[in-house]
């Protein structure tokens, strides 16, 4: 026996497959701001884990020109220059390789300069505001209330200067050197050993070791 269906019937099938359709459309795009959202956290992760790199490769390389042959407290003058030191005797590498910007998927680093060319941080060119705001290393309370990743400036203790981003410096007010840094106490893995993998796909061509936690 077949069962004819009226005109408002098939209305009514009509109406539930369009809601159908539109809630799996709700659902779908909820997901990828989910998806996204850690995403973009786990870049921050990355962020945090390379830029603590370059602030200890930094330190490190302070304080081993305490013993160097010209003397007195100096900062690199490239970022090339944490991969080799030959100033002593040897050759000592503070930082094993040149990380990328996980958030620009590049190696170009806005760069913290003395007035004498002397490196003394360096911070991401993204311009995104950060997803974290809060519950950062004592060291790095400043990144709070953030308004963009480029006020994530990693520095060892006293190393302000010039901010320059290619061409252009923007003078932030001061130089300030001091003759020994204290010991850094923020250390999500010990100094060139591999970040354990988060489980999170990558998106970044050369992604860099990330540290654990939030």
């Amino acid at each position: 026996m077949v069962i004819k269906q009226t005109g408002k019937e098939r209305g009514y099938i009509y109406i539930w497959m369009l809601f159908a359709v539109m809630l799996t459309g709700v659902m779908l795009a909820a997901a990828g701001l989910v998806w996204q959202t850690e995403v973009r956290r786990e870049k921050e992760q990355e962020l945090l884990f390379a830029g603590d790199q370059f602030r200890q490769a930094i330190e490190s390389y302070y304080n081993a020109s305490q013993t160097a042959v010209e003397g007195g407290g100096r900062y690199p003058e490239s970022l090339e220059q944490l991969l080799k030191d030959e100033r002593l005797p040897g050759i000592k590498r503070h930082l094993r390789k040149i990380y990328n910007d996980p958030l620009t998927n590049s190696r170009d680093w806005g760069l913290i300069r003395q007035e004498d060319g002397g490196i003394t941080g360096v911070y991401s060119l993204s311009t995104d505001k950060p997803i974290k705001q809060a519950n950062f290393p004592a060291e790095y309370a400043a990144f709070e209330s953030a308004e963009s990743y480029q006020s994530w400036k990693f520095t060892p203790a006293g190393g302000q200067g010039m901010q320059q981003t290619g061409d252009q410096e923007n003078n932030l007010g001061g130089t300030v050197l001091t003759p020994q840094f204290p010991a850094a106490s923020f250390d999500p893995l010990s100094q060139n050993q591999s970040a354990p993998d988060t489980g999170i796909r990558q998106l970044s061509r050369n992604p860099v070791e990330r540290p654990i936690g939030q």
